[in-house]
């Protein structure tokens, strides 16, 4: 493994890769000479400018038939752009698509390659061993030539943010009508865990009600800013449903909803002219209510992951993307 920063690879190597198979190294060049041919190189850096420049400075020590991975969230088009500006080279590029977050590295992430056939079959035999598995199958399948893994990782994130979308305005109407607090919420999105909405999303959202913030001792949802960012790959999934004319309205409200979340200034100037009106009390069968949200946030990620997986569709035309395989 190599690092820029010297200190960051000698922390890692004492801690955390003490006593596995893992050898740190201080240079480039030295990084590249301890692996064994074909080479297979994999770089987990900030997408946009500084994948170019590693690449510029990897690519003059890598031979012909070596493997050069982009695990980053880069856009599909730099990555269909790097891939060609290598082809002289003899170098294979791949760019992957990870999914799994700090779980995912430390237990199996989901893996979406995207390059040639050639360079899959080199590297499928690591990666399909390293993924999450499920029923007996890895999460590793080829996406396809060039940038069809980064594609399909870009329609996974804006489905992910359509789904976090939604579950924020289940949570809001939960709050605001029924004036439920922090540790009833949790209880209600542990027992929808238990049915048709069983996920990861809806599982650490009661989870995270249940924090309580030790600096004030009050739960830590009624702490947090209210005020979102993102990384991008939202805007990229819009701007390729546009050129693809796929509507994806779902995940579009949820990149608006961001956008007006991250102008907090303007929210608080605008509402002292336009006040909210007050949500009137509640006075109908709670239980029901409760069960009509539940009933309204599955339709809607319905809807939503059916948008999603048509742009995968239409992409796997566009882009000969692996959309069968994406799917499962």
């Amino acid at each position: 493994m190599f690092n820029r920063t010297t200190e960051v690879t000698e922390k890692f190597a004492a801690g955390r890769a003490k006593g596995k198979n893992i050898q740190p190294t201080r240079t480039m060049e030295e990084f590249v000479a301890a692996l064994k041919k074909p080479r297979i190189a994999m770089m987990m850096i900030k997408a946009g400018k500084p994948v170019d420049i590693v690449v510029g400075e990897i690519a003059l020590l890598l031979e012909r038939g070596d493997v050069l991975i982009d695990g980053g969230n880069s856009l599909f088009t730099d990555t269909q752009r790097r891939g060609k500006e290598l082809e002289e080279t003899g170098i294979h590029f791949v760019g992957m698509g990870v999914s799994g977050g700090e779980e995912g590295a430390l237990k199996g992430p989901s893996l979406m390659p995207g390059g040639s056939r050639e360079s899959w079959e080199i590297i499928a035999p690591i990666f399909r061993k390293i993924a999450a598995q499920v029923d007996g199958e890895p999460c590793c399948r080829y996406m396809g030539p060039d940038g069809a893994g980064h594609y399909v990782k870009m329609v996974h994130n804006g489905i992910e943010y359509g789904d976090i979308q939604l579950i924020c305005e289940a949570y809001a109407i939960l709050k605001d009508i029924l004036e439920m607090q922090a540790p009833e919420l949790a209880d209600v999105f542990a027992e929808w865990n238990k049915g048709e909405l069983d996920s990861y999303l809806i599982q650490i959202t009661s989870e995270i009600f249940r924090k309580i913030d030790p600096d004030t001792g009050r739960p830590l949802v009624d702490m947090i800013l209210d005020k979102a960012g993102q990384k991008g790959t939202g805007i990229w999934t819009l701007q390729s449903a546009i050129r693809q004319s796929v509507v994806i309205s779902t995940i579009n409200a949820a990149v608006e909803a961001r956008v007006i979340s991250s102008r907090k200034e303007e929210r608080e100037a605008a509402s002292k002219i336009l006040p909210q009106p007050r949500a009137r009390k509640f006075t109908g069968n709670r239980t029901r209510f409760v069960d009509a949200i539940r009933d309204a946030l599955y339709a809607s990620k319905i809807v939503s992951y059916a948008q999603g997986m048509e742009l995968l569709r239409s992409g796997s035309t566009e882009y000969k993307c692996n959309a069968t395989g994406a799917l499962r």
